[in-house]
């Protein structure tokens, strides 16, 4: 009787051990895709983009150090740094990201050494701001981490009042200063331009391309441009209860969501209902729910 309990509770188990290795996979591809953007697009041509690959980087062509291997021992300095001043908070999956990239970066290198795609500093910059960026976002979006500047930015916070956003800036212009002291100015700057790049492709990992938009639609007939989007569009419109500071009149204003195919019919039924609504549209970056994307198990 005591051990009836024991495969319920295997099933409970089953999908969080199920999500844990999906996301460790994913860490892993996102690792295994920043290492060669490392090795193929960056390393090669001297482009530093900021963080501690881009730092190794710059000891790599100044000392002759093995990239990953200096990425692991300044990974290594930041932990104890970092684990002194605020105590043991980095997880599994920050040191796995961080260790495994510098691992990887190491073991691919010989293998990609003389699959030299490319020795301009602009291709290079672009193609490895966009896939180093493809395999960071990965890494991110599966709860993952590579460590360096994150753990820099948060040792800096506790002694500044400057945002996490500000010091990652100050943490990776620092690195950009060191790059351009070894290879040159326009080196740096290109390596600037991987960093905002990779900035860019990371959001749009994590938060979807923008295929999706959403409409605030504020008109004196709310309820028949509502039907119109029911049953045209096939799309769900939801009553905001709203008031006009100008008129003081209350009314709703119609939020809703549409691909973006079909935002040009979406102008079109409001126009033809009332030419005088006003029309807000954003981009949506993702949406989960019904008519959309489903939820992940």
């Amino acid at each position: 009787m005591g051990l009836r309990p024991v495969p319920k509770l295997v099933e409970k188990l089953r999908p969080a051990v199920g999500n844990i290795i999906r996301e460790y996979m994913g860490i892993t591809v996102g690792i295994l895709i920043t290492a060669l953007a490392l090795d193929i697009f960056l390393i090669p041509n001297k482009l530093a983009a900021g963080g501690v690959s881009g730092l190794s980087t710059v000891l790599h062509y100044r000392f002759g150090l093995p990239v990953g291997l200096t990425m692991a021992a300044l990974n290594v300095l930041l932990f104890a740094i970092g684990t002194r001043i605020q105590g043991w908070k980095y997880g599994m999956k920050t040191i796995y990201g961080a260790f495994g990239l510098a691992f990887a970066v190491d073991a691919i290198a010989p293998f990609v050494h003389s699959f030299a795609i490319t020795h301009d500093a602009i291709l290079g910059t672009l193609y490895g701001g966009i896939f180093t960026g493809i395999g960071m976002g990965l890494v991110f979006r599966n709860g993952g981490n590579t460590g360096g500047t994150d753990i820099v930015a948060q040792i800096l916070q506790k002694y500044s009042n400057l945002g996490l956003g500000q010091l990652f800036l100050l943490a990776d212009g620092f690195v950009m200063l060191v790059a351009a002291s070894v290879f040159g100015l326009k080196l740096a700057l290109y390596g600037m331009i991987a960093v905002i790049i990779m900035g860019r492709v990371i959001d749009y990992v994590q938060e979807g391309l923008s295929v999706e938009k959403a409409a605030f639609i504020i008109s004196e007939h709310t309820p028949k441009i509502a039907e119109a989007i029911m049953f045209e569009l096939r799309r769900g419109a939801t009553a905001l209860a709203s008031k006009g500071y100008y008129s003081g009149k209350h009314r709703d204003t119609i939020f809703c969501v549409v691909e973006r195919k079909q935002i040009e019919h979406l102008k079109r039924i409001v126009h033809t209902i009332d030419p005088k609504a006003f029309v807000i549209i954003a981009d949506v970056h993702e949406v989960v729910g019904e008519g959309f994307k489903q939820f992940a198990a």
